[in-house]
């Protein structure tokens, strides 16, 4: 952090907070805010740096430097202000990089990623009850919408569930401060209205606190995912109030008619019309594209523009900066096409030759695969390279979440949709490099508000076998349920256990009901076998169209088997060895993963309704 040495020049902030040395990017953009700082001269004396430019932007109180590090050392440098005859200098700490930038591992198609809510997993501390400086908010666990008071502490204090359970990676909503006040039973408590991107909540923690987790979670074992938003910000963060230029956000006269308020009754607001198809649509209409790209969320989510140099900078130093300060090994980006194509293009380049061997997955809310494809890097199909490593597989989502309610046919319905999904693998530069799930805080819990495990079974053993980066939701390997009908928040619902006061607590086997243990066993012996087991992260992947009812996928490598069958009726059914003797060949008999069970395999295979077997072989 900047801290002054001299007063008469008023400076309030300077982002990023410090910076490294040795970045193969040598450039630094400095944002220094404070009033009438725009009129400022400036130089720097350190050895090694130079100014490459000096920005004043539209409004007075914003003065961008940029700097070039290149044969910089670690040490604070002085930054040099002069608005006349009044100046300031300030220290700026350039530190030395924990590990070159390759040696950095993202995750990948080994790891399986566990999602959750800090608000809504685990409280591990009394001190983030009210914070002073916030605005106003309310702590209320009856309210699904308000805060609830889940903190990283919370998280880190439950680290030995996740090995338990067999996980390998965590991902966590966004951490980063959004001080938005409560309005009508409703709270930012998601996280994804950002309000500073240099500052943890703190209601969540502190930047320290951060870096412990995430140190903590790789000491077990667990890769640590953050989740980011460039296409929009909180309508609290000081540049709404401030704008640094005209065209920081898009559309945003609304704004100045308004009153700067974010109520845009009887202002020329546009809200994004949610259709991401106009960004690949080659018939795509002006208007449409312009709802996608420019239109705002929500009105209380200012829609940054990536087509600014000036934002993109900021944005590209930022993740960076997160990736350097606390040891991130991945990063989910929100909202993906609703930003500028080719910033975030930008953006995911001068990651990828900083860090080669890490990884993004990028938000593509369509359910068509040539819609997703074509968002991978290294596309055939799309307009231009995007460079983003990693999908989400909405597809899969919407495909298995069809098939639970359906009987399997002879054509398609059924688990034929996820058969019928997968043959168009071939668009994807790289499947494994996908990421499937089967829920997740945007969507319904796939129990519904059942309990079918039945149904839960199949689609997770599929999820967890097939050639994809695999992403499960908190809480469903203990039956965790809801809708959306009322509220997000009934899918974002408390972990059982993690509060002070929970008479329930499902991170102990006690504390689970016979039907939750059931569960959580099923999902922690599928997952520890998957962990480190090249035949499902390394191996081919075969699958058969689906006959009599009879769902098929086989992965298979040096010698290694597995099938994964799915019984998609409601009726017996039997697996007809015969039809899958490229795969059995002269086996006799394989052991079912899911129970432990030895299954002969040398005859017909019968199967129960809706049953789920994953054999080894």
């Amino acid at each position: 952090m900047a801290n002054s040495i001299a007063a008469p020049v008023n400076i309030e902030r300077i982002e990023p907070t410090n910076w490294f040395v040795g970045m193969k990017n040598p450039k630094l953009q400095l944002m220094v805010y404070g009033k009438g700082i725009a009129a400022a001269s400036f130089d720097v004396s350190y050895p090694g740096v130079s100014v490459d430019s000096v920005v004043a932007l539209q409004s007075p109180n914003y003065l961008l430097v940029y700097l070039d590090l290149k044969g910089a050392q670690p040490g604070e440098m002085t930054l040099n202000f002069k608005v006349g005859k009044k100046k300031k200098s300030l220290k700026y700490t350039l530190r030395q990089r924990e590990m070159a930038g390759d040696k950095r591992t993202g995750f990948s198609n080994a790891d399986v990623l566990y999602m959750l809510m800090p608000d809504r997993f685990a409280s591990g501390s009394d001190t983030n009850d009210q914070i002073k400086g916030m605005n106003a908010y309310v702590n209320d666990r009856t309210k699904p919408s308000l805060r609830h008071g889940g903190d990283l502490e919370g998280i880190r204090q439950h680290l030995d569930y996740f090995n338990d359970l067999g996980v390998t990676a965590l991902w966590f909503t966004p951490v980063l401060e959004n001080n938005s006040p409560d309005s009508n039973d409703f709270s930012t408590y998601h996280g994804y209205a950002t309000t500073n991107y240099y500052r943890v909540d703190p209601r969540f923690g502190s930047n320290e606190e951060y870096r412990r987790l995430v140190d903590e979670a790789h000491q077990h074992g667990l890769k640590v995912v953050m989740d980011m938003i460039f296409n929009h910000c909180g309508f609290e963060h000081p540049w709404v109030a401030d704008m640094p230029t005209a065209d920081w956000f898009n559309l945003p006269d609304w704004l100045k008619e308004s009153g700067g308020k974010s109520d845009p009754r009887g202002t020329s607001f546009l809200q994004t019309s949610y259709k991401l198809t106009p960004v690949v649509d080659p018939y795509a209409s002006k208007v449409d594209l312009r709802e996608t790209v420019e239109g705002w969320f929500v009105p209380t989510m200012p829609d940054l523009n990536q087509r600014n140099p000036h934002v993109m900078t900021y944005l590209i130093q930022n993740s960076m900066w997160w990736i350097e300060t606390v040891g991130i090994d991945g990063i989910r980006m929100d909202t993906y096409p609703y930003a500028d194509a080719e910033g975030m293009a930008k953006w995911m380049k001068q990651l990828d030759e900083e860090y080669p061997n890490f990884n993004v997955v990028g938000e593509t809310w369509v359910t068509e695969p040539a819609y997703t494809a074509a968002w991978q890097k290294d596309s055939k199909i799309a307009r231009s390279n995007s460079y983003l490593k990693t999908v989400m597989d909405f597809s899969f989502f919407d495909k298995i979440n069809a098939a639970k309610n359906e009987e399997t046919d002879a054509w398609w319905n059924g688990y034929n949709r996820i058969y019928n999904s997968l043959v168009y693998d071939y668009l994807y530069p790289n499947p494994s490099s996908v990421m499937a799930f089967i829920e997740n805080h945007d969507t319904d819990r796939f129990l519904g508000n059942s309990t079918d495990t039945l149904a839960l079974k199949q689609a997770l053993a599929l999820l967890l076998t097939i050639n994809r980066t695999p992403q499960l939701y908190y809480g469903t390997e203990v039956l965790m349920n809801g809708t959306k009908e009322v509220t997000d928040g009934n899918v974002r619902k408390d972990f059982p256990g993690g509060f002070p006061g929970d008479k329930k607590n499902c991170f102990t086997a006690e504390g689970r009901t016979k039907a939750e243990n059931a569960m959580f066993d099923w999902c922690r012996r599928l997952l520890h076998w998957r962990n480190g087991n090249d035949v499902i992260i390394k191996g081919k992947q075969t699958q058969f169209i689906p006959w009599k009812g009879v769902y098929v996928v086989a992965r298979q490598y040096l010698g290694q088997n597995v099938m994964t069958i799915i019984n998609g009726t409601k009726e017996a059914a039997e697996l007809e060895v015969a039809r899958y003797a490229e795969i059995i060949g002269d086996c006799e008999t394989a052991q079912d993963i899911t129970n432990g069970r030895t299954v002969r395999i040398d005859k017909n295979v019968k199967l129960r309704p809706r049953q789920t077997m994953v054999l080894e072989f």
